[in-house]
């Protein structure tokens, strides 16, 4: 009997465990993924794991051990969480080239942990109910009902990540968009026209939503100095360059695509028309 509870507890530890590094995972792939219905599942799963992990804790304890035993076990805790909290950062940079086949290659994670904690809750409800530990048994069922959901959900949305839209496949304006971080996704913004700051501002808007590309993309919005100006080469700008366009050209380009040229011949109409 106390063989099978010190089972028992051990599997609720191993449960704990796995639910602990998925609130990490779950966290790390919500901060990467757009918002619709594969994040609004992932939000929905990380309340729930949370949940789980605090359920379980009530009822796991620590298996008595050793002094050189708790030493190794206590080195052995702080390698894992190590490791868990490395986890999520390195999940954002595996898989292919494509920012849709990293969301596919999450998902796939997620259904191989759901098949597993599945599994460790079918064993954890067998041994309960055999030992007459009714609380531990339903609290088994409780979360199994839940990773079977999710593990469902996940299944029937792989799919639409493994196979986007056209609509999801349309070119930006910027080459591999959505590889880029936000940093590199700032430093390029001023070198689109309008028309295409439009373009990244509204994909930007409908997914992913960082505040930094946004901010910068809406501070750069103006209207050109004339119609067609950012399709213009330099010296087409340079040839048509008068004193009526003077100040707003080179505040626009200023801001912009800042060609040297352009700027200097500005400079020098405002400077002749002083």
């Amino acid at each position: 009997m106390a063989s099978d509870l010190h089972r028992l507890n051990r599997y609720l530890n191993e449960a704990l465990a796995t639910e602990r590094t998925l609130i990490t995972t779950l966290s790390a792939h919500i901060a990467m993924t757009p918002h619709g219905d594969y994040r609004t599942l992932l939000e929905r799963h990380l309340r729930e794991t949370r949940r789980h992990a605090g359920g379980l804790a009530e009822h796991a304890t620590e298996p008595e051990t050793s002094v050189v035993n708790a030493a190794l076990g206590l080195a052995e805790t702080v390698v894992g969480q190590a490791l868990t909290l490395a986890k999520g950062p390195l999940d954002l940079l595996r898989g292919g080239t494509s920012f849709d086949e990293k969301l596919l290659k999450n998902a796939k994670d997620e259904c191989a942990t759901e098949a597993l904690e599945i599994a460790t809750y079918d064993a954890i409800e067998a041994l309960a109910e055999e030992l007459d530990e009714t609380a531990i048994a339903d609290l088994a069922r409780r979360h199994r009902a839940d990773e079977e959901r999710m593990l469902a959900d996940l299944r029937a949305l792989i799919p639409s990540l493994a196979a986007p839209t056209r609509d999801q496949r349309q070119p930006l304006p910027i080459d591999d968009y959505d590889d880029l971080n936000a940093g590199q996704v700032v430093a390029r913004l001023s070198d689109l026209s309008q028309a295409d700051l439009a373009t990244v501002l509204t994909h930007e808007r409908a997914n992913r939503g960082r505040r930094s590309i946004l901010e910068r993309g809406e501070n750069l919005t103006a209207t050109p100095p004339w119609p067609g100006y950012d399709d213009e080469p330099a010296e087409a700008i340079i040839d048509r360059l008068d004193s009526a366009h003077a100040g707003a050209v080179r505040d626009y380009e200023s801001r912009h695509r800042r060609r040297v040229s352009v700027l200097e011949a500005a400079q020098r109409e405002l400077s002749g028309s002083a």
